[in-house]
């Protein structure tokens, strides 16, 4: 009996030891990569920015005299400042979609992208965090 005890001590008192095996911790991220992390940049291709040029360039919106079709209003200076690459948009800025001819012309965007137009200036911006990838300039009026 005496020795089933000290075994069982001995065992208990094994188990309650730190054995080199249960102190190994592997590394947890700390969060899952994003496009910078990883060194890839979503950007309009050139063959896209073509497509766009082609299209408003075609469907009249911008006339010889300078007048456009479609009239869009600057925006205000501190919020057309803050329109940036890397920047969210700003919150509750007016913004359009593209005309569904141009779209239908174009790729596709990258999954979690959309392009959408904001005070005549064309955007690719990420859609969870709404961060400006890519800015076109005044391209969709002249």
């Amino acid at each position: 009996m005496r020795i089933a005890i000290a075994c069982l001590m001995v065992l208990l008192w094994g188990c309650s030891s730190t054995s080199p095996v249960s102190t190994v911790s592997y590394p947890r991220p700390t969060a899952l990569p994003t496009t910078e992390s990883v060194g890839v940049e979503v950007v309009f291709s050139d063959d896209e920015i073509k497509i766009i040029r082609a299209y408003y360039a075609s469907s009249g919106y911008a006339s010889a005299k300078g007048k456009h079709k479609h009239k869009h209003k600057g925006l205000p200076p501190g919020i057309a400042k803050n329109l940036k690459r890397g920047k969210p948009l700003p919150p509750g800025i007016a913004k359009r979609t593209l005309p569904y001819d141009l779209q239908r012309q174009l790729p596709s965007p990258p999954n979690g992208y959309e392009r959408i137009i904001v005070g005549g200036k064309l955007l690719l911006v990420e859609l969870g965090t709404q961060i400006v990838h890519d800015i076109l300039m005044d391209i969709a009026f002249g």
